[in-house]
């Protein structure tokens, strides 16, 4: 039997404090990438308009690499100039040839989602082996090569696993072939030793940063999507239930729990009321009901379970055992009309809750493949799900394990004994409030 009979129809609302903020999340998933470049953040992304998220991030990182690749290929342009532009206008000439083709890799991303990244790599690949053939590879310009290993990944995507393999292969292949093919001696350009210097140091520098960067950032982005994963475990199960399916990957996780408590609660007349709301203010009021419910929860240390329609359900004691699970849920209970309430007032409408608490074994587990949850059976859920059915509005109608378990330090009413249909006659008691120095935490107006 499934956890909850209803004798109306119900909606499935996600109103869980990780689904509210959607207009942030829209605005993350519209923000720039590149935050740290501030005002140009947006100019890197020049062309990527067009291209779902996960390659808009990509072909932003070919665009900013494009940047780069123009401003060194200026400040390489001047240093050349500054040795002399006649000895060196050849080189002088290629860079500004790559400055026009780094420019125009932006607008490459008209053509597909890897034209402006085989435009850089090509030009680059042509330009670098130019370089090393007019200097000789005692220049180092060849050690550039050697970032294609890890640039290839990030421009090209795992999507494009065999324009990564050839990128690195023809790097790979270039950068053995020039330093076999151009030792100094087959230099055509004598250049000055401290040119030479120069360029080996900036080489290596750019080598080892531009490898240093990309690795972090792909360490960053495997972290970021690794926290994100955390996190929305940790608002579908509980925590005890999301470590156990994170450090026992695919074991089901199934528990037959001795002793605890379940709640369920309702609003009465909502589904007719919602009707006359429409779909704004409907979702609006179970939004921040919910929201104050989840606090509570927190709170008290209760198991939200799930919200169905304008019902929630809540446990204590079965992912982690608690010896005052019924006295946690009662506590919790007390305030929830107080809540409804103001909510009625704040919103201009007449909310009333019934309430329904029982206490017993159950079973609980992880069910699902893909839209997995936690969630909990049993006479025990059965008994809480009718009680609350069952109730009367305002009330909070509880079984007779819960008042075993309360009437030392609470206030409770006998209703009498009720027909519970699948169940048969049941005695049950209407919690009023604690007593003791705990009554105010039970009752006070929240």
């Amino acid at each position: 039997m499934t956890a909850r009979f209803f004798s109306k129809p119900r909606v499935f609302l996600l109103s869980d404090n990780a689904e509210r903020p959607g207009n942030a999340r829209m605005a993350a998933r519209d923000a720039p990438f590149f935050t740290w470049l501030g005002p140009f953040a947006r100019f890197a992304e020049f062309g990527t308009a067009d291209y779902p998220r996960n390659v808009r991030r990509r072909l932003t990182i070919v665009n900013v690499m494009a940047w780069m690749i123009a401003a060194s290929s200026a400040v390489y342009a001047v240093m050349f100039a500054a040795f002399g532009v006649e000895a060196y206008w050849p080189l002088i000439a290629v860079n500004l040839v790559l400055i026009v083709f780094a420019l125009l890799a932006p607008l490459a991303h008209r053509i597909n989602d890897v034209a402006a990244a085989l435009l850089i790599c090509g030009a680059e690949f042509v330009a670098l082996f130019f370089f090393v053939r007019e200097l000789g590879h005692d220049s180092g310009i060849q050690l550039n090569f050697i970032v294609v290993a890890a640039v290839a990944f990030a421009i090209c995507g795992m999507g494009h696993i065999r324009l990564v393999i050839g990128a690195v292969a023809i790097a790979l292949a270039l950068h053995l072939a020039v330093w076999f093919l151009y030792p100094p001696s087959a230099a055509r350009v004598a250049a000055d030793p401290f040119l030479l210097h120069n360029l080996y140091v900036s080489s290596a520098i750019t080598t080892f940063c531009l490898i240093a960067l990309i690795v972090g950032y792909a360490f960053t982005l495997a972290d970021r999507a690794r926290a994100e994963a955390d996190a929305l475990l940790a608002n579908i199960l509980p925590e005890a239930i999301a470590e156990r399916l994170k450090s026992r990957s695919g074991e089901r996780v199934a528990d037959a729990v001795e002793d605890a408590s379940v709640l369920f609660t309702d609003l009465v007349g909502f589904t007719q009321l919602s009707k006359e709301l429409g779909a704004d203010r409907t979702v609006a009021i179970l939004d921040q009901m919910v929201t104050e419910f989840d606090q509570l929860a927190a709170t008290h240390g209760v198991e939200k379970i799930k919200t169905i329609g304008d019902g929630y359900m809540a446990v204590a004691g079965v992912s982690q055992k608690a010896d005052d699970h019924a006295m946690r849920l009662a506590r919790m209970a007390l305030r929830l009309p107080k809540l409804v309430a103001r909510l009625s007032e704040t919103h201009g409408v007449d909310l009333r809750i019934r309430i329904g608490i029982a206490s017993g074994p159950m079973m609980a587990g992880v069910i699902g493949a893909n839209k997995f949850s936690y969630d909990v059976w049993g006479e025990t859920v059965n008994v809480a799900s009718r009680l609350e059915s069952h109730g009367l509005p305002g009330e909070i109608q509880v079984s007779g394990p819960v008042f075993e378990e309360l009437h030392d330090g609470f206030v409770l009413e006998p209703r009498g004994s009720i027909d519970v249909k699948g169940v048969g006659q049941l005695e049950t008691w209407l919690l009023k409030e604690e007593r003791g120095p705990n009554a105010i935490l039970g009752t006070a107006n929240t």
